[in-house]
């Protein structure tokens, strides 16, 4: 009986060894021919599930996005956990996680010169944001109170800080160990939650609590 292969599943493994190989060499020293010797297969095995090395790096990044939601969202029913744990899920604070962060930086390099790889990082963006705004929104019980501008200004500061460590870290990651990164990330949770609750006027009794329901 042939071998059951799940194509899914191999295409996943492909893209996230990719992910180690932009990680550890560069974007440029991330060959077709590299990434196969790392994921255990020939070069005519890759490109029977992508065409060329850009395909590879857009599936990449979109396991990594997956990966990223799956940490950030508790399935219903799960206790809710505060704001600072789950958006420190978002940081380089481990290994894996250094990894991801790592080819992140590296395809920002690229997209400037690269169309195709503009449109994917727009809609990457979207993305993000909407999962982090979904954070937010869970996390803090002021979030309905706070009016639409202030509410759009902390979602991208959030999102601005946690690329800013990012980035930070992968250029720099002695200096940048993971109860540091969470250590800033809390500090600025705390001042843009009472910086949104002084703009919005929202009563004393709501902001008792900045890191939870």
């Amino acid at each position: 009986m042939p071998k059951i292969v799940d194509h899914d599943q191999r295409r996943d493994q492909i893209a996230l060894v990719a992910c180690r190989v932009v990680a550890e060499n560069g974007f440029d020293q991330a060959t077709i021919v590299r990434i196969a010797r790392e994921a255990g297969y020939t070069t005519g095995m890759v490109a029977h599930y992508f065409d060329t090395k850009q395909d590879i790096i857009i599936a990449a990044l979109r396991l990594i996005l997956r990966r990223i939601e799956e940490r950030l969202t508790r399935p219903s029913g799960d206790a809710q956990a505060d704001l600072l744990t789950v958006l420190s899920e978002a940081l380089p604070i481990d290994e894996q996680r250094y990894i991801e962060c790592a080819f992140w930086t590296a395809f920002w390099g690229q997209v400037s010169a690269d169309k195709r790889l503009k449109r994917i990082n727009a809609w990457v963006h979207r993305e993000y944001m909407r999962l982090f705004e979904r954070c937010l929104s869970e996390g803090w019980s002021i979030w309905p109170q706070l009016a639409a501008g202030t509410r759009e200004q902390v979602l991208r500061s959030v999102v601005t800080f946690i690329n800013g460590v990012t980035a930070s870290a992968v250029a720099s990651q002695s200096d940048w160990p993971g109860a540091k990164q969470v250590e800033q990330l809390r500090l600025q949770l705390q001042l843009l939650h009472t910086w949104a609750a002084e703009t919005s006027a929202v009563p004393a009794k709501k902001v008792s609590s900045w890191t939870s329901r």
